[in-house]
């Protein structure tokens, strides 16, 4: 992905890594579109920053249908997409109740990013060179035990991610995973204050130098997401867990 020329977009860029990453990508050179649901935020954002914006909602896949159109007629040299919308949610499974939230969880995280990927691959592998990036987490790789479905929904990405990067690996498209740590935004409440999280500004200045470095990594690994990611394949896994669950 060369983030100096290339048209992206980002679903899910309203706010945290998303929209610190778009702002990032639009310094570098980029043309940025970004979606979101609440079409009042978007509108404060393209005055504020010069982005291209569009309502998108990603558990709905007219919505997604409807994005793909207009980001289309507007950018037909649209080159990235990145799979940047997602929630983390708390869940206790002792209890039934915890169903409802867990499938919301499947919903966005699963099959939001499935249905993004349709909308979009067929055109994408029209262009030269192409990217799609999708965003897992370290929690793919090492449990957290109040979030089994986010955990779960993660892991998917990663496989599906290394997947779809084989199956298009004859054709113009490139797959990125892009993997953060827990970072300092609002996916969960009062997450952006904690102080043992990575700093989100922190976080995606060093995206930005990866993909600077190495524009075609599979996997974008900044430094404090390792002690997760390979916390298995290097034989430290039970002290991992213990360690991130304490």
């Amino acid at each position: 992905m060369d983030i100096t020329t290339s048209t992206v977009f980002i679903p899910g860029a309203t706010s945290g890594i998303g929209l610190a990453l778009a702002l990032r990508l639009q310094a570098a050179g980029s043309t940025v579109v970004i979606g979101g649901r609440r079409t009042e935020l978007l509108e404060r954002l393209a005055d504020e920053h010069g982005f291209d914006t569009v309502p998108i909602d990603i558990i709905d896949p007219a919505s997604i249908a409807a994005a793909r159109d207009t980001v289309l007629a507007r950018h037909p040299s649209l080159d990235a997409i990145i799979a940047m919308a997602g929630i983390m949610t708390a869940e206790d499974v002792r209890d039934a109740g915890f169903l409802d939230d867990a499938l919301r969880v499947v919903e966005t995280n699963i099959v939001g990013p499935l249905r993004l990927v349709a909308a979009f691959v067929e055109h994408l592998q029209t262009r030269p060179h192409a990217t799609v990036m999708t965003v897992s987490s370290g929690l793919a790789h090492l449990p957290l035990a109040a979030t089994p479905t986010y955990n779960g929904s993660k892991a998917f990405i990663h496989r599906f991610s290394e997947s779809i990067r084989l199956q298009l690996a004859s054709t113009s498209v490139e797959v990125i995973e892009l993997v953060p740590p827990a970072v300092q935004t609002d996916l969960m409440p009062g997450q952006a204050e904690q102080p043992g999280f990575l700093p989100l500004d922190d976080f995606a200045d060093e995206v930005m130098a990866l993909l600077r470095s190495n524009p075609h990594a599979a996997e974008i690994l900044v430094e404090r997401v390792k002690f997760l990611r390979f916390a298995e394949v290097e034989g430290r896994f039970d002290a991992a867990v213990a360690a991130v669950n304490a």
